[in-house]
């Protein structure tokens, strides 16, 4: 169709595209991705830049007309999930097989081939981002043919978080593991002044702190804990006595069951639940990944700010991630801390401040999430991800023309 406004999910990105196409089966998607001339796919539309704008006279593709295929493997222990389909229902299918996802992120809206192309994470020292399950992409590559590329193969190491350069991902094959269930503390008031950051970050198999960076320290911490592991020690908060959304001001009902009732994996790693609108709605994103080892230099950082970030902050969680292979992963080659900041859905108000956070997190070298709200130059972020020759010349391999390069990606892949 043409001639259709598409915004983002936050609103703040209106796609510039000439056509949106919703094509209903995998040989329309070779058709169509051979027939024009700049394609970009839109996913969820859970970003807040440009990466998925294709530019004036360009292609949207949205797959979310193609079969929602989840097919389990359960003696293999595999998923094969179709490029549209999203966390939430993967996750109920999955399930309903005996079996589960090792980590999923706070948002279970989000779709699965979007969320690793952009390297999205959920939290925990010993998890990987949701890329570190992916064990097989089938990619349309720009003459319309089907490139399947797995572990193994020496290009895997760019084809799972490829910013969409590669092509339009039609399914993915991911690793599960037996289903197991999960159960949610809360705390209050963690003080930054003394922090163990390692202890804390490994007090259970997820963990998530959150502060509105008003006050030094953090409003909650979120411990996540598999029953089949040890009940958490955590005597530097206090727990909470009453249920608590991460955004001050919303609703509680809106999150997944806490005090410590256990519960299905899918059902408590998320923050949100899937029926309800996640975080606050109206807002903007930024997260930036920064060497694990400097976890408390980056807090420290950030508190040295807060008179700058609290006023247009709704919450910042700091999450830690595991290293990953993934050539442009933020945690590719490193133990990672993940900073991630709610914004007020004012842009004019929030980029100086953005600006600000990178200035002051400069020397700690931070590598942005591809799909939030960023300003480091691509020249330094040329520097920041060592592989980013192997990508180009992998990009350039499956797609000589540039046909899914957009002025986003045209940037940071020059020469």
């Amino acid at each position: 169709m043409t001639g259709t406004a598409v915004t983002n999910w936050a609103g703040n990105i209106a796609y510039t595209a000439g056509e949106v196409d919703r094509p209903g089966s995998l040989d329309a998607v070779g058709e169509l991705v051979a027939r024009r001339a700049r394609v970009r796919v839109l996913g969820s539309g859970h970003s807040f830049n440009e990466i998925a704008d294709p530019g004036a006279g360009g292609t949207l593709l949205s797959l979310d007309a193609l079969p929602a295929e989840a097919d389990v493997d359960t003696a293999a222990r595999t998923v094969r999930v179709g490029g549209g389909l999203r966390y939430a229902e993967l996750a109920r299918r999955v399930h309903a097989h005996g079996l589960a996802l090792p980590n999923m992120a706070s948002l279970p809206h989000i779709s699965v081939a979007g969320s690793v192309a952009t390297g999205t994470h959920g939290s925990g020292v010993g998890n990987g981002p949701l890329a570190a399950a992916v064990r097989e992409v089938e990619i349309v590559t720009a003459d319309g043919s089907t490139a399947v590329i797995g572990r193994g193969d020496p290009r895997f190491g760019g084809a799972v978080t490829s910013l969409g350069a590669l092509g339009v991902v039609t399914a993915l094959t991911l690793d599960l593991e037996p289903a197991y269930e999960v159960e949610q503390h809360l705390f209050t008031e963690l003080p930054l002044e003394g922090l163990d950051f390692e202890t804390v970050a490994a007090a259970a198999y997820s963990v998530s702190l959150f502060t509105d960076w008003r006050d030094p320290g953090f409003r909650q911490v979120w411990l996540k804990r598999r029953t089949d592991q040890p009940l958490p020690a955590f005597p530097w908060a206090a727990p909470a006595k009453v249920a608590l959304h991460p955004v001050p001001g919303m609703p509680a009902q809106n999150c997944t069951q806490q005090f410590g009732v256990p519960g299905p994996w899918h059902e408590r790693l998320p923050h949100f639940r899937a029926e309800f609108t996640p975080s606050s709605g109206a807002e903007l994103q930024s997260e930036y990944l920064l060497p694990r080892r400097y976890a408390l230099d980056v807090l420290h950082a950030i508190d040295g700010i807060r008179e700058t970030v609290a006023p247009v902050l709704r919450t910042c969680e700091v999450r830690t991630v595991a290293a990953d292979e993934q050539w442009l992963s933020p945690s590719y080659g490193r133990d990672t801390v993940a900073a991630h900041f709610t914004w007020i859905e004012d842009t004019a108000a929030v980029l100086p401040v953005v600006r600000r956070l990178e200035e002051a997190l400069a020397d700690l070298d931070p590598r942005p999430h591809w799909g939030k709200l960023f300003a480091i130059p691509s020249a330094v972020l040329r520097d920041r991800f060592p592989r980013l020759d192997d990508f180009r010349t992998l990009a350039r391999e499956l797609d000589p023309a540039g046909k899914f390069t957009n002025a986003f990606l045209a940037d940071l892949l020059a020469p």
